[in-house]
């Protein structure tokens, strides 16, 4: 605490003549350093392992289904047991790490969903799958507010939206990688190898992380001159943050809110899109690797688009509001089409729809996590996403009680793309009118 309280505001001035607004900080050249890029690199593969373990049920679904007996309802029950831990996690494991700091608190969370995701192989019941879920849900909360919060502390504000597309694009790469490898162990050594190969990749992770990971302050390998364009545009530090005291801000409500609108969506894509590839088109289980690779490169760059889109803006002179919004409304343009995929004939109609839809989620998703550090010093960065992330997770316990209920009454898939193609555009009015200018909050 000492040493970025002392550190910060020096940084902070003395930055200024060396890096003005207007110029090379700006347009940062090899003398300034990238090795905050070296830490962007490593919350991109801890989100890429975090997807990968969270995935490998919905690859699974139709298999473990037939072995299992489980309805469409069950498999509902197990999204939501997922998802309320999810929501209980994101509160709790998000006030932990502002407590602990992010190296400790990312660390933690790393181990406790690893062994979670290994302990889905020993499972032979519903119930056991429930309670791996459960912890897997709880532990995984970690992922965001560590990763949000490191960006607060590696970036100044023009890179972060940059810098968290960059991490946030981890999701799809994730994504990707789990319906080409898994069917394929699958096939050679069984489902239980799935969920144990999977979850030892964050033991893997974890050694980098704490080799690698220091606050900036603290950083050997960081220059001087890198730390102080880190420190450019930084917020005064603050000592401590009072939980409940955040609940009375409307830029904690306007994150709050759209969290709330469009996670739900996005698990939805997670979880269900590769049965109704299934289901709709006929896609075998082995192939089913292509058409999510498919979308989800497509949701890799409009993560990176999304948040390059409105850094630029923002180099360019435009006000971080204006820039910010306007990432998000095209984002939230783009999404609309899919209320269109579940009639569409084609299979790589249907796809390209869902891609589209998912690469403006990931770039409205880029830019809304971005708010937190916009409005919030870094010290309650990690609590704020918390409260956002348990919102989204209670939102996605809903969508899977409306899908799992859509697809057991109708067999349609109707529903839930009506909803994913408006959700983007309600959940931006609603920021629009909780947080008009997006002003930083001012906390005694």
């Amino acid at each position: 605490m000492d040493s970025s309280s002392t550190s910060g505001a020096p940084a902070s001035s003395s930055a200024s003549p060396a890096t003005p607004t207007e110029g090379p900080a700006q347009h940062p050249s090899s003398p300034i350093g990238y090795f905050r890029w070296t830490i962007c690199a490593l919350l991109l593969f801890g989100t890429t392992k975090n997807y990968m373990d969270r995935q490998v049920l919905g690859v699974l679904k139709t298999t473990l289904q037939h072995d299992f007996g489980w309805n469409e309802i069950d498999y509902s029950n197990l999204v939501f047991a997922f998802q309320a831990a999810y929501a209980v996690g994101m509160v709790v494991v998000g006030r932990l790490i502002d407590r602990v700091g992010t190296r400790v608190g990312y660390a933690l969370a790393m181990v406790f969903w690893s062994l979670a995701s290994m302990g889905h192989a020993i499972g032979s019941s519903f119930t056991s799958f429930l309670v791996a879920r459960s912890a897997l849900g709880f532990g995984e909360a970690g992922v965001f507010p560590a990763s949000i919060k490191t960006v607060a502390e590696w970036f100044p504000k023009k890179e972060r939206a940059l810098a968290t597309g960059i991490f946030n694009a981890g999701t799809n790469i994730g994504a990707i990688i789990t319906p080409l490898v898994v069917p394929w162990i699958t096939i050679h050594w069984g489902w239980r190898s799935a969920f144990l190969l999977t979850g030892a990749l964050g033991f893997v992770w974890l050694v980098f992380w704490l080799v690698m990971y220091r606050k900036p302050e603290e950083h050997p390998r960081l220059s001087k001159t890198e730390l102080n364009y880190i420190r450019s545009d930084s917020s005064p530090q603050l000592a401590r943050t009072k939980w409940l005291s955040l609940i009375t801000y409307r830029q904690t409500w306007a994150f709050i809110a759209g969290k709330f609108m469009i996670d739900p969506i996005w698990w939805f894509y997670l979880f269900w899109v590769p049965d109704f590839l299934q289901r709709k088109h006929g896609v075998a289980f082995i192939s089913i690797g292509v058409p999510i690779l498919v979308i989800y490169l497509m949701a890799d760059v409009g993560s990176v688009a999304g948040g390059w889109l409105s850094s630029s803006m923002i180099q360019h002179g435009k006000s971080v509001n204006l820039a910010r919004k306007t990432a998000m409304l095209i984002c939230a343009v783009s999404i609309v089409p899919i209320v269109f995929a579940y009639r569409v004939e084609s299979m790589w109609g249907a796809v390209a729809l869902i891609g589209l839809a998912a690469a403006g989620h990931q770039g409205f998703s880029a830019n809304l996590f971005t708010l937190t550090s916009d409005t919030f010093p870094v010290q309650a960065v990690g609590s704020v996403v918390g409260m956002g992330g348990m919102a989204g997770a209670i939102g996605g316990m809903l969508i899977a009680k409306i899908v799992g209920y859509a697809l057991q009454w109708t067999g349609s898939y109707m529903v839930p793309f009506l909803i994913a193609g408006f959700a983007y555009l309600l959940a931006l009015a609603t920021i629009q009118i909780l947080s008009p200018r997006l002003e930083p909050v001012r906390i005694p």
